[in-house]
């Protein structure tokens, strides 16, 4: 079966499962953070991938670039969110190291793809 560019990184690839360990994370959240948090992290999780994979079918650099900030920009926005999971006592200690150590290894891996489309 043919591979889109996307499907070929490895950020992407790394997204994707976070998306997953998201949505597993989520289910078990109190049932009155069913459309509030929950919700929220799942839309920010799968922001990421989705703008890694529409920066890929862009033409130009700066355009491709613009992209990667964009998800990016949903990766922080997904780590306040763990953030406050913590705090609110949603998530244990461990739970949220592991969600803290992928976020950043993503958000590292963005910032490399970003710089390489803005300097080829």
């Amino acid at each position: 079966m043919y591979q889109h560019s996307f499907e070929k990184l490895n950020v992407w690839q790394d997204s994707i499962d976070l998306v997953e360990l998201i949505y597993n994370t989520v289910k078990t959240f109190p049932d009155d953070e069913k459309f509030g948090m929950s919700s929220q992290m799942k839309r920010c999780s799968v922001s990421i991938s989705s703008n890694l994979a529409e920066g890929t079918s862009r033409t130009s650099n700066k355009d491709k670039s613009r992209f990667s900030t964009i998800a990016f920009s949903s990766t922080m926005e997904l780590l306040c969110q763990i953030i406050l999971c913590q705090r609110l006592g949603f998530i244990n200690n461990n739970e949220y190291s592991i969600l803290r150590e992928k976020v950043l290894k993503i958000s590292n891996q963005i910032n490399a793809l970003k710089k390489y489309q803005l300097n080829t």
